[in-house]
C-alpha cells in the first residue's frame, strides 16, 4: 500500500488526480498549499508527492526545499506549459519529474508508478524480487546498490531516487557515453517526449553532489553533442 500526497490549490485538479490515481494499492492524501503539504508529510508515511508550483501561503518550490531537508521522497511537479523556468528551477531544487497541465491520465499514472518503483528499489519499501546487490567504485565515488548508498571519498552523499538511478547507470558502465534520450529511457522507463532539459538538470544537480569541484569534474563528464559518461 502506497500513500500519495496530491497538493494543488485548485480543488478541481485535486479531484481529477484522485480519479486518475484511484487504485486499491494507493491511499490518496490532499493539500491545497505548501504549508498544508508539510503538515500532511509530518503526520503520514508518504511515498510520493504530486506538488503544484504556484500556490498561496507557501508555494511548491519553497515547500519542496523544506521537504528535501529531511526526505528523499519522490516529488513530481504539476506545471503549466508556460512555466518552463519553474520546471528547471524545480528539477534543480530536488524534483524527480514533472507533469504538464492539462494532464493525460495515462501519463499521470505511468509517471507515478515509475517513481514508486524507483522509490521501492531504493529501500522505501521491501520487495521480495529485489535485485542482487552490487558495489560500483570509480575514483572517490562509491555506489552500494545493496545499501542504496553513495559515498564521496568515504563521506555519505544524499541523492534523490532519480539521481541515484542516473549515477548507477553511468558508474556501472564507465567510459560509455549515454545520450540524454538513452538516459531518459533507462531511468524513467519510457520514451523521451517533450523532456526539455530534464536530464541535463539532473546531471548538473548530481555533479554538485558527487564532484569535489563541480565546475571541473573528475568523473561525471559531458561529451559535447553526444551525452554524458563516467570516467
Amino acid at each position: 500500500m502506497y500513500h500519495i500526497l496530491i497538493c494543488d490549490d485548485e480543488q478541481d485538479i485535486v479531484n481529477a488526480l484522485k480519479i486518475y490515481l484511484s487504485s486499491p494499492d494507493l491511499v490518496l492524501h490532499e493539500a491545497n498549499n505548501g504549508q498544508q503539504a508539510l503538515e500532511v508529510l509530518e503526520k503520514n508515511d508518504i511515498q510520493l508527492v504530486l506538488l503544484d508550483i504556484m500556490m498561496p501561503v507557501l508555494d511548491g518550490i519553497s515547500a519542496m526545499v523544506r521537504i528535501r531537508q529531511q526526505s528523499n521522497v519522490p516529488i513530481i511537479l504539476l506545471t503549466a506549459k508556460s512555466e518552463d523556468t519553474d520546471k528547471i528551477l524545480g528539477l534543480n531544487t530536488g524534483a524527480d519529474d514533472y507533469i504538464t497541465k492539462p494532464f493525460n491520465p495515462v501519463e499521470v499514472l505511468a509517471r507515478v508508478r515509475s517513481q514508486l518503483r524507483r522509490y521501492t528499489q531504493l529501500g522505501g519499501r521491501t520487495e521480495p524480487t529485489a535485485p542482487e546487490p552490487d558495489v560500483f567504485q570509480l575514483g572517490g565515488v562509491c555506489l552500494d546498490d545493496r545499501a542504496k548508498a553513495v559515498t564521496l571519498d568515504g563521506d555519505p552523499v544524499s541523492l534523490t531516487p532519480t539521481e541515484f538511478e542516473i549515477l548507477k547507470l553511468l558508474i556501472a558502465n564507465p567510459g560509455r557515453v549515454y545520450s540524454p534520450d538513452e538516459i531518459y529511457r533507462q531511468v524513467w522507463k519510457k520514451e523521451p517526449f517533450d523532456i526539455d532539459n530534464t536530464v541535463a538538470v539532473h546531471i548538473r544537480h548530481l555533479r554538485e553532489k558527487v564532484e569535489i569541484t563541480p565546475s571541473e569534474p573528475r568523473h561525471l563528464k559531458v561529451v559535447w553533442g553526444r551525452g554524458y559518461k563516467m570516467e
